[in-house]
């Protein structure tokens, strides 16, 4: 599987031939000026929940590409009285089953807000099961004992977590969560963006590496290849 990272907790994933765009803030983030938001490929995308950062440039993209949009019944709802006319409404504990592989929905632990402020439904992340790995796409979320579920029940070949702290988890309690997990290939996300959540990146990675996992920080535009 081919993965981008277009910045925050942006990420596009190459599998089976289709494209799978995750919340996607693109051109809000003064980070990812390098990348043309119009140039962004998906098939699919992906939303956890409602914040700006996550939501920013769904719309949009979904528009130009067509793809169909996975997420809460809420967040479909909102996208469709935008205009966007394919749309799979899921929630927490359901799989569905599509030509690149199954989408299951898990619980994240966080809040999830439109940007005018209106309910946005659950928080939640993503478990893609395909022919070619199975990954964890875990959204903002804190460290939950949920996350010992997926380990228990799926092979996991790599996972998404946020280690921004503040909002989401921290590095530290990433790292019991890829234990949880039961995964040592991390990709960080959720940091960096905003002043709050900055990091001391060198040493984020030493401590995944001393805990035995390997944590992967992308540059934004940047291209790298995991799974089988």
């Amino acid at each position: 599987m081919n993965i981008t990272y277009y910045g925050h907790s942006c990420f596009g994933v190459e599998v089976n031939g289709k494209h799978i765009l995750f919340d996607p803030f693109i051109t809000p983030n003064e980070l990812a000026k390098v990348i043309d938001v119009n140039s962004v490929k998906a098939d699919y995308i992906l939303i956890t929940h409602g914040h700006e950062d996550h939501i920013a440039d769904a719309v949009n993209i979904a528009s130009r590409t067509g793809a169909k949009v996975i997420s809460s019944f809420e967040i479909c709802q909102w996208l469709e009285k935008q205009g966007v006319k394919n749309t799979q409404g899921m929630n927490i504990g359901g799989k569905t089953k599509f030509d690149f592989g199954n989408v299951k929905c898990v619980v994240a632990i966080h809040s999830s807000a439109f940007p005018d402020g209106t309910y946005a439904g659950n928080p939640m992340g993503f478990v893609v099961e395909s022919t070619v790995g199975n990954f964890y796409y875990a959204g903002d979320t804190a460290l939950t004992y949920d996350m010992k579920l997926i380990g228990d029940y799926r092979n996991v070949d790599f996972a998404f977590l946020p280690i921004g702290d503040i909002f989401t988890m921290g590095v530290d309690n990433a790292i019991i969560a890829a234990e949880f997990i039961q995964c040592r290939n991390i990709i960080g996300m959720h940091y960096d963006t905003f002043e709050p959540i900055k990091i001391d990146k060198p040493l984020a990675v030493r401590k995944f590496d001393r805990s035995g996992n390997v944590l992967t920080l992308f540059e934004i535009g940047e291209t790298k290849q995991f799974g089988k």
